[in-house]
């Protein structure tokens, strides 16, 4: 299919190059409905990441459509600048090894580590 058809994946690119920093999760920020979203989600805060949480949730076609978008197939999906950077695993890896900052950084995300 091609993805300029698909109205599900032309939402997902708007969204994700409107906003800096776009989780797609599976509940909200502020009341995550999976360990795996809430894990990123406690990543990002940690690092002071100002980001837009989107509830897949709400949306059956979204769940789907955004798997379909990254190739990828979990969620949370964790996009910086347009760009799909990955899912709870790598995101934690990241995060460990700095390279999640460092990535922030060099696409112009604006840090700001919680004490």
């Amino acid at each position: 299919m091609n993805t300029m058809e698909n109205p599900v994946h032309e939402a997902i690119r708007k969204e994700v190059t409107t906003n800096d920093v776009v989780l797609y999760m599976k509940g909200s920020p502020v009341f995550p409905q999976c360990g795996f979203s809430a894990a990123v989600v406690q990543v990002l805060t940690h690092l002071g990441v100002r980001f837009k949480g989107v509830d897949v949730l709400t949306d059956p076609g979204l769940r789907q459509g955004v798997k379909e978008f990254s190739n990828w197939p979990t969620i949370p999906q964790l996009y910086v600048k347009g760009e799909f950077v990955g899912g709870c695993d790598i995101i934690r890896e990241m995060y460990q090894t700095g390279e999640l900052s460092e990535m922030l950084n060099t696409s112009g995300i604006e840090l700001q580590p919680q004490a």
